[in-house]
């Protein structure tokens, strides 16, 4: 916990006080992303065992975000919001932070298991909901059509999900070799520095009046009501343990930075997306600790 807390506050640190190189946020997620988190997911999922109850963190996400866009689908008219407010409370009240921070989090609350449990999360639920639901959402809300093909391809060349499908390949033939395992795990264990050093050189949080009430029903549904009806959804399922744990504090994540960005991209008021990103980053590093003590882990 205290290298997360370290790694962001240093993020923050340098962007506001030393004078980091143009491009330095697009780089890091570069590598994060495209090799990094393919490393981490090459590393753990062949080590999975394959448990009856994994439905539930990837379900969790799809409720979480289905919910966002029936409560705020509802809200919106009913408080005078805009197209753009409703369709940006969507995004990045819907999706959440569940790599960049839930990664972290996870493995720094749960070791190894929670984190290879954290990647089912994200990559079999999170990322697909946001190259799908998300860009309908975004496309609807700001008045565009939404195109099927760019969704399809932005899914199938996402190299975490390459690299879920091979792993899953890989640990059906029984595992890489030990050569290779000594390979993706530090080339992986970079993800987490180097995400929390990004996000806290993207921080953002000017919240303005007329944003308050949004931000507030936002940061409401995202930490508390949505693990909430996750942990309802489970236990009504039966499902408990580890599982249920990180299907609910995946839940109970931050907003989403590429949400946020997906936000800017198809102009669904970015400031407000941006002040709830901000807002919840920093709640979140509460919430999660929490909400695990409350879970029992």
């Amino acid at each position: 916990m205290l290298l997360l807390f370290v790694c962001l506050i240093l993020g923050v640190l340098v962007a506001r006080l030393a004078k980091p190189p143009a491009g330095i946020v697009h780089g890091l997620n570069w590598w994060v992303i495209n090799i990094a988190l393919p490393a981490l997911v090459l590393e753990l999922i062949p080590r999975l065992k394959f448990d009856p109850q994994l439905w539930f963190p990837v379900a969790a996400m799809w409720l979480t975000f289905g919910g966002a866009w029936l409560l705020f689908g509802l809200l919106g008219p009913r408080l005078g919001w805009s197209r753009q407010r409703t369709g940006a409370l969507i995004l990045v009240c819907g999706l959440g932070n569940t790599s960049f921070m839930g990664y972290p989090l996870m493995q720094a609350l749960h070791g190894q298991p929670g984190l290879a449990l954290a990647v089912v999360a994200d990559q079999l639920g999170a990322f697909p909901i946001l190259a799908s639901a998300g860009i309908v959402v975004a496309s609807l809300y700001a008045g565009r059509k939404p195109e099927p093909a760019i969704i399809l391809r932005r899914i199938l060349t996402f190299p975490g999900f390459l690299a879920l499908l091979a792993g899953i390949a890989v640990g059906l033939c029984g595992g890489w070799p030990a050569l290779l395992d000594g390979v993706f795990a530090p080339i992986g264990a970079t993800l987490t520095p180097l995400a929390l050093f990004s996000v806290g050189l993207q921080f953002k949080f000017h919240p303005g009046h007329r944003q308050l009430g949004a931000a507030s029903w936002g940061l409401g549904w995202k930490l508390l009501l949505a693990p909430l009806a996750c942990w309802a959804m489970g236990m009504t399922a039966g499902v408990g343990g580890l599982v249920l744990t990180v299907g609910v504090l995946q839940a109970a994540m931050a907003p989403m930075v590429s949400a946020a960005i997906l936000a800017d991209e198809y102009e669904l008021e970015p400031t407000l997306a941006n002040t709830v990103l901000g807002a919840g980053i920093v709640l979140s590093l509460i919430t999660i600790p929490l909400g695990n003590l409350l879970l029992g882990g």
